[in-house]
């Protein structure tokens, strides 16, 4: 068997010619072939024809054979004869090139490299201009293990692993641009933008918040959902001259961030505008072919005949109160509204712009002490009574003030079947059936209604229904009976309400005070916690302080010479020094000693120089202040001499 040094060399020249760098798999190797150093080469690195080729001769030296039945061959004797046939590759093994694999990783790019260890760095950056189309002059390739290499530099001379990692700078070329405008438009979508929309016929505001990545027809369908004009009727300004696309987002339009302004209107088609003017011509010849017998009953409200008539003649030339099957109610109520005004004036009620939903919420849905009744306005062009309400009782400036300071009017037109059975509906749904079919029975000579609502916690309450055949004080008396109804049912709620808010602000300054005596005692802790690291840590620096200030006194006290003996051939030089507390340190010198030899043995007792000074006393002078290298016979401190320490400021 080989000795170790044997065993060593052999491995050593295994690694060396089969590239192998992991010690336990050329151990393994080279023990499968009983550390025969040619059968376990070609065992790794087969050749041709299976053995080593020797560059001597041209010859083959066929490797030893290995037969487990009989005794393993001796080794032979550690010279360097031989070995010498299998040293390095370039005398007897013809190696394999070795593959190395490169992660060269650009920007945000990695490109994966395979070369033999004979190619040289620049053919990896050849290999890097044609996959990053960056030219080599422009290319440093860094991560080297050695530093910054040539490019003419083998790799195998670098002596790499198999697997590395490098990366290329290009401190020549400008950084792209495209990366921070995706940046920007990334933070855009990422952003809400606070829309200002403004409703042109009714001249509401609506405040709306959309994020970036909210495209232009959502906002479109939002706004429908508010005003009820469908996205193709919509017609907008102020929308961005770059916002041509409904599907573009709204980071990418132009908007002006945060807040934007937008107005929006119903879009009147040439069609709609036909519509109308057939509606009007066929309520003219309605009205032309209704019976003057009618009017009988308008002398009761001190109304002459020529009057009534003139009335009835000025009716067959009004436009409709309301256009039948309205797409929705807010665009209805505008037509009623500007329909009103023209025939009776501006001294009128002012009449809710929305939906009958939208008008409970603005009367009962908000705080107690803002409440108001609404007021339901029922309107029919066919009955004999309607232009006597409207003009002498509805338009009084002494109903239109209470209304306005009392109430929430809101109107309907009953004059088309359509429109008709559509409030039908929503009197079924919100007030119940018998409102609805009270209001169902009632007759065209009947009309207008006035309903009087209040709303209550669980379900809305007619109070009263009034009907057009009164005069101007009843119609007062019977809104004042309503309203002192309301009034004592509003004290109530309010009432309500402020216990309500009191025992809900209790609760939350008890809450806010359960948080604050969180944050103190967590504060507390906080700071109980910070105080004791930093005792432990200076507890730590002033241990390693003492050890440190130990340690340098034991070696100054193992480096001092050995004291001198009295009877010495040497003079001899005895001092005395006293510490600050009042003891005295004594000790010999030899007169040759120098001045520093003095500083160790007191630093070696725990005075350190740097922090005392040593005085002698006649004369009075700081010994510390002399040269150290100067002997104590040459500073005058011999035979004997008395010092004392004391504190440095």
């Amino acid at each position: 068997m080989a000795s170790n040094m044997d065993r060593e060399m052999i491995l050593a020249d295994f690694q060396a010619c089969t590239g192998i760098e992991n010690i336990d798999e050329a151990i393994t190797l080279l023990e499968q072939n009983n550390w025969d150093l040619v059968a376990a080469i070609n065992g790794v690195i087969p050749q041709e024809n299976g053995i080593l080729q020797s560059d001597f001769g041209g010859e083959t030296m066929p490797g030893p054979t290995f037969d487990p039945a009989s005794p393993p061959a001796p080794a032979p004797a550690p010279s360097s004869s031989a070995f010498r046939p299998v040293m390095p590759s370039r005398q007897i093994v013809e190696r394999q090139p070795r593959m190395l694999d490169f992660r060269v990783e650009y920007r945000d790019r990695n490109v994966d490299v395979v070369l033999e260890d004979s190619c040289t760095v620049g053919e990896i950056k050849q290999i890097l201009e044609n996959e990053l189309q960056i030219p080599v002059p422009k290319m440093l390739l860094k991560g080297w293990k050695t530093g910054d290499v040539e490019d003419s530099t083998v790799l195998k001379s670098l002596h790499l692993p198999k697997n590395n990692s490098l990366y290329v700078l290009t401190p020549d070329l400008p950084p792209p641009s495209s990366s921070s405008h995706a940046g920007a438009l990334q933070e855009s979508l990422n952003q809400n933008f606070m829309l200002i929309i403004t409703h042109r016929e009714v001249q509401r505001e609506y405040n709306l918040n959309f994020s970036g990545s909210s495209t232009v027809q959502e906002v479109k369908r939002n706004v429908y959902d508010l005003t009820s004009i469908p996205v193709r009727h919509q017609l907008w300004e102020g929308w961005p001259a770059s916002a041509t696309d409904d599907s573009m987002c709204l980071a990418e339009s132009g908007l002006s961030y945060p807040c934007h302004r937008l107005t929006v209107g119903r879009r009147t088609s040439p069609v709609q505008t036909r519509e109308q003017s057939e509606e009007q011509s066929t309520d003219v010849h309605m009205v032309s072919d209704s019976d003057g017998d009618d009017f009988e009953d308008a002398s009761e409200f001190g109304v002459d005949d020529g009057e009534v008539f003139g009335m009835a003649s000025s009716t067959m030339r009004k436009s409709p109160m309301m256009p039948e099957n309205a797409e929705n109610e807010g665009d209805a109520l505008l037509q009623f509204t500007a329909e009103f005004s023209s025939r009776y004036g501006d001294c009128h009620p002012v009449f809710f712009i929305g939906s009958l939903e939208a008008a409970f919420q603005e009367a009962f849905y908000v705080k107690a002490r803002d409440r108001k009744l609404l007021a339901i306005y029922l309107h029919h062009d066919e009955s004999v009574l309607t232009n006597v309400f409207c003009s002498q009782m509805l338009c009084a400036e002494s109903i239109v003030s209470y209304l306005s300071q009392n109430f929430i009017t809101w109107a309907w037109d009953l004059t088309k079947d359509a429109n008709r059975a559509r409030f039908l509906t929503m009197c079924n749904r919100h007030f119940g059936s018998v409102i609805a079919q009270t209001i169902r029975t009632q007759k065209t000579d009947q009309f207008p209604l006035f309903l009087i609502i209040m709303g209550k916690r669980s379900s809305n309450e007619v109070l009263n229904v009034i009907q057009g055949n009164t005069t101007v004080d009843e119609l007062m008396m019977r809104l004042m009976a309503a309203m002192e109804i309301f009034s004592a049912q509003q004290q109530e709620d309010i009432k309500d309400e402020d216990e309500r808010e009191a025992r809900e602000n209790v609760k939350r300054e008890q809450d806010e005070a359960y948080r604050l005596s969180l944050e103190a005692d967590r504060a507390k802790r906080e700071a109980h916690e910070r105080e004791m690291a930093e005792q432990f840590r200076l507890e730590q620096i002033r241990k390693e302080q003492e050890e440190e200030r130990e340690a340098i006194r034991l070696s100054l006290e193992q480096a001092l010479p050995p004291e001198p003996e009295e009877e010495n051939a040497e003079p001899v030089s005895k001092l005395r020094i006293r510490t600050p507390s009042g003891e005295f340190l004594e000790r010999r010198f030899l007169a040759s000693n120098k001045l520093q030899i003095v500083f160790d043995f007191v630093a070696s007792k725990g005075f350190p120089w740097d922090e005392f000074k040593l005085l002698s006393t006649f004369p009075r002078r700081d010994v510390t202040q002399l040269d150290p290298n100067k002997s104590l016979l040459e500073v005058n401190l011999f035979p004997q001499e008395t010092l004392f320490l004391q504190a440095k400021e």
